[in-house]
């Protein structure tokens, strides 16, 4: 890893630090989030994405109103979980405007306008940030909550 690589990692590792527990941030409401975004979830969890978190980004930017935001333990892992995304997505008439990253798969974005889905590997994860970048927004992280899907 170059030593410039490095410091970003540890910059970022420190700033988290800073901000004390994860805990802290505002929360958002897991019944604001639409079906489409409960079935991104639950896809992403089928495929046993790591570490899922959902931005609320309503009020603090006007280019989207969520981020999901996975991780996955290696290449395969992170487009299979992508393709689970999209398909399920799909089922239901709602196909991606775009995909990206896919074949490199460090972070693929699958963007559907008013929610974006980050799959990111566990370094890039942790080099990109976006829970620090886009620390003013509310945050929901699944494992404290569990399946939103409704059976």
């Amino acid at each position: 890893m170059s030593q410039n690589l490095k410091e970003k990692v540890l910059s970022s590792e420190a700033r988290a630090a800073g901000l004390g527990a994860r805990g802290e941030s505002k929360s958002v409401d897991p019944t604001d989030f639409d079906e489409r975004i409960r079935l991104a979830l639950h896809a992403a969890g089928e495929k046993k994405a790591l570490n899922l978190t959902v931005l609320d980004l309503r009020g603090v930017v006007t280019f989207t109103d969520f981020f999901i935001i996975a991780t996955g333990a290696n290449k395969r892992q992170m487009q299979a979980i992508t393709d689970e995304v999209v398909e399920q997505l799909k089922r239901q008439g709602t196909p991606a405007a775009r995909v990206e990253g896919y074949q490199t798969a460090e972070w693929i974005l699958v963007d559907y306008g008013d929610f974006i889905v980050h799959v990111f590997d566990e370094k890039a994860r942790r080099f990109y940030d976006l829970e620090y970048l886009w620390r003013e927004a509310k945050r929901l992280d699944m494992d404290q909550v569990g399946s939103l899907k409704e059976e």
